[in-house]
């Protein structure tokens, strides 16, 4: 019997389904947040879906993360009736469901129309951009998350209050932690082996019951699957063990943010490997890299509410919190928000370091993607390194990053450079879904508010 991971065609997907005898398929896709949207499907209709394919509602890119409709979207909304959407599912996504007996998993992707607003298939098109110019793309992504002693009902009856972190204090890479929750440990290490998301590297970060996983490197499409796979099923395995799990970019203004870093490289389709690495110049940067270096720092301002989606994000974008505050680049520099990483023909890559925890893994890595292969196309030299700290340097004006998410995406609407690289179908829907979240933060009266003003005004 075939190995879920060994699933590669329709046949494959179809013989498997047989050969485990079961009576249902499990199945998700992704939304414009990240959020693993999906369902039970019976066999006989999984089967005849891997064909044909099968209907969605749109509803799915219609609504935000709180299932609250957008009002100013024109791909769905009241005025379309929510129809359904054509899916495709992907046979190769086969994954084994540790937590349900027998069970498997596919990934499924928007076809059709709704294809020119569907994250995962931004990015397979940003993929084949870069293909067309001779590139295959690599990428590994780590994702910082906080873990608490509560439930989904202790949290909402705390109001997300005095909420109580899995460990106390401040101890990074504590072989004490790890060791202490062991079990606990040993169950996510293992559930990454099993769905295919295997951890490279796994400890505790600095604050309170915060933890660091770092994915193993794959081809792009590949590592966003693995990236949005594990932030979706380690909220399922820390529910399942009375925990909770938040990729939120800063839950507290007392601890560190949460980060999505965003490791790439190129490598030759013509098989005459790294694209990126050069032992004849300096940092082993070949003129590739310089390039994409520089597509990257020149377009982040433009396409930073792709990166830093939420409200939230913005908390974590200020000065000292280990987050970037301008596009800038450094050789080994952690303060900057492109981290060039020298290494041999195999390793020579660069991290997109301003990714936060709470980006959709597809659309990050489409960013960090695309503005590089940008910068190829159009010869783009990098700005002057940054040596020392970089908070402590004053960022040029085209370099500054918008504050907040209204602002950001403003410079998103209006880039006809995104428009190029990304359709203005994505940049039309997407934008909106911003802005709404921008007025729907904007209708809520904050604690700092009722504080600051309810006696003394």
């Amino acid at each position: 019997m075939l190995n879920p991971r060994e699933v590669k065609t329709i046949d494959d997907a179809k013989n498997i389904i047989k050969a485990r005898n079961l009576t249902h398929v499990k199945m998700g896709i992704f939304d414009i947040d990240g959020v693993l949207r999906g369902k039970y499907m019976s066999k006989d209709k999984f089967l005849a879906s891997l064909e044909n394919g099968f209907s969605f509602c749109n509803v799915v890119l219609g609504w935000d993360s709180k299932d609250q409709l957008y009002d100013n979207t024109v791909y769905t909304g009241w005025h379309t009736g929510y129809p359904d959407a054509a899916v495709r599912i992907i046979p190769q996504s086969c994954r084994e469901m540790p937590f349900e007996d027998n069970m498997l998993f596919f990934i499924g992707e928007f076809a059709d129309e709704a294809a020119e607003i569907c994250p995962r298939n931004l990015l397979k098109r940003v993929i084949q951009r870069a293909q067309d110019m001779g590139f295959d793309p690599f990428a590994a992504l780590e994702y910082e998350f906080f873990m608490f002693n509560e439930t989904p009902e202790s949290a909402r009856e705390k109001n997300f209050r005095n909420l109580e972190t899995w460990t106390p204090d401040w101890f990074g890479y504590s072989v004490l932690r790890n060791s202490v929750h062991a079990d606990f440990i040993k169950q996510i290490l293992e559930m990454s082996e099993v769905m295919d998301f295997p951890l490279e590297g796994f400890h505790a970060e600095t604050g309170p019951g915060v933890l660091e996983a770092a994915i193993a490197v794959d081809s792009a499409e590949n590592a966003a699957d693995k990236g949005a796979l594990f932030k979706t099923f380690m909220k399922v395995l820390a529910q399942r063990n009375n925990l909770m799990a938040t990729f939120m970019a800063k839950w507290s203004m007392d601890y560190p943010g949460q980060s999505g870093h965003i490791h790439v490289s190129l490598r030759k389709r013509d098989g005459s490997g790294s694209a990126f690495y050069d032992a004849d110049q300096t940092y082993g940067m070949s003129k590739t890299q310089r390039h994409f270096l520089a597509g990257q720092q020149r377009l982040m301002p433009e396409f930073l509410c792709l990166i830093a989606p939420t409200i939230n994000s913005y908390t974590r974008l200020v000065p000292g919190a280990w987050a970037p505050t301008g596009a800038t680049w450094g050789v080994e520099n952690r303060t900057t928000a492109l981290r060039v990483i020298p290494g041999s023909e195999k390793s020579q890559r660069v991290e997109y370091r301003l990714g936060s925890a709470d980006g959709n893994p597809y659309l990050t890595l489409a960013v960090a993607l695309a503005s590089g292969l940008y910068g190829i196309a159009n010869e783009w030299e990098p700005e002057s390194p940054v040596t020392g700290n970089a908070y402590d340097q004053t960022v040029p004006a085209h370099l500054t990053l918008p504050a907040t998410l209204w602002d950001a995406t403003q410079r998103f609407k209006n880039s006809e450079t995104a428009r190029e690289l990304f359709g203005d179908e994505f940049v039309n829907h997407y934008a909106a879904t911003r802005e709404w979240e921008e007025r729907a933060y904007r209708k809520h009266v904050s604690d700092w508010e009722m504080e600051r003003y309810f006696e003394i005004i």
